[in-house]
């Protein structure tokens, strides 16, 4: 897998949030990490881009082992995030917002930003207006172009349609499934589980920290203890 965590144990503290997990995406492909529960998604996201540290186990990333870098090394060496909360610079505009995005490049970025109002029309006609004046499903755009600005060949979203409407939430994961079929893999963990699994390529179920079902989207979709224990029957 181009990005690959296995066997992860780790946590804060003395305590061990992951136990023993195992989670990695290809290039183009997509996952989602679904929980019965809040508690203990995001984890396995801070494990891969190194904010969570590991007492066991690995991360790779396109064969190189990378458990030992730091956060800011792994997103030069091609690792996006986009945080589910504090995601934007309010008081900046959109195109700022996107600037600071590039702010480990030293080339010219014009290219990507022309890429990012193609993904996400709105934020052309609003790239003066400051972040902080835009709606929920608007922000939330502005902090997946600010990740894309780095040159990603992974993108990991944590709750990328959280507080929006049904409607927005719909083109959200469409523009994912866009940013999914130009070749980065996205791997991300979503409150809307049923929803993130009908476009998910492969799913995590994961338990206390532990892989419980690993399958394609479709398949956990369809299997009954899944349904039941984590989709709400």
């Amino acid at each position: 897998m181009y990005l690959e965590g296995v066997s992860m144990t780790g946590g804060y503290g003395g305590a061990d949030i992951l136990r023993g997990c195992s989670i990695g995406r290809e290039k183009g492909e997509s996952a989602v990490i679904v929980r019965a529960n809040r508690a203990g998604k995001t984890p396995p996201l801070q494990a891969l881009l190194g904010v969570l540290k590991l007492r066991e186990g690995a991360v790779t990333l396109d064969g190189e082992d990378i458990t030992t870098l730091t956060p800011q090394a792994r997103v030069a060496k091609g690792i996006g995030f986009v945080p589910q909360t504090h995601n934007v610079f309010t008081s900046m505009t959109v195109e700022e917002n996107l600037e600071m995005g590039a702010y480990l490049r030293r080339d010219d970025i014009s290219d990507t930003i022309a890429q990012v109002f193609d993904l996400f029309p709105i934020l052309k006609e609003k790239r003066r207006q400051p972040a902080g004046e835009l709606s929920g499903g608007q922000r939330q755009q502005v902090a997946v172009g600010r990740a894309l600005m780095t040159h990603p060949a992974v993108l990991m979203l944590d709750e990328p349609t959280a507080g929006v409407s049904p409607i927005v939430m719909d083109e959200l994961f469409d523009r994912i499934l866009e940013i999914r079929n130009s070749g980065l893999a996205i791997l991300m963990v979503e409150q809307n589980a049923r929803q993130a699994l009908e476009i998910a390529d492969r799913g995590y179920v994961l338990v206390t920290g532990e892989n419980r079902h690993t399958d394609t989207g479709k398949a956990l979709l369809a299997d009954p203890d899944v349904r039941r224990s984590f989709l709400g029957g």
